[in-house]
C-alpha cells in the first residue's frame, strides 16, 4: 500500500469524503465518531476489536470506544464523518426567569 491510498484525520467538525477502491481512511479516536456511506461500501475495523463491519449506501457506524479505525473503500465510495450528536450538543442556557418579557426592558 502507498502512503497516498491511507489518509488520517481527527473528527471535530463534519465533512464528506470520496475514496478510491483498496483506500484507507484512519480515524485515529473514533469514540463518538459517526460514519456514513454516501456512495459505495467500506469496511471498518476497530483496532483490537474481532468484529469488522461492512456498510453500504445509507449505512452508518458508529462507537463509544476509544480506538482506532479503518475505513477501507471496497469500491470507489463517499463518507460523511461527523462527530456523533451526542457529541456535538452544547449544555444548554440556564432557565431564564418567565416573569421577565421585553416590555420590561423598555428605553428610559
Amino acid at each position: 500500500m502507498t502512503s497516498s491510498s491511507f489518509l488520517s484525520a481527527t473528527v471535530s467538525s463534519a465533512f464528506e469524503m470520496g475514496l478510491t477502491a483498496r483506500s484507507i481512511y484512519r480515524v485515529d479516536d473514533a469514540a463518538d465518531v459517526r460514519i456514513t456511506v454516501r456512495r459505495g461500501s467500506v469496511w471498518i475495523t476497530l483496532d483490537n476489536d474481532p468484529v469488522d463491519v461492512v456498510l453500504s449506501v445509507g449505512e452508518q457506524f458508529s462507537t463509544s470506544q476509544h480506538r482506532r479505525a479503518l475505513v477501507s473503500a471496497l469500491e470507489p465510495s463517499c463518507i460523511s464523518v461527523a462527530p456523533t450528536v451526542e457529541h456535538t450538543v452544547r449544555k444548554a442556557a440556564p432557565q431564564r426567569s418567565p416573569n421577565l418579557r421585553l416590555s420590561h426592558f423598555q428605553p428610559a
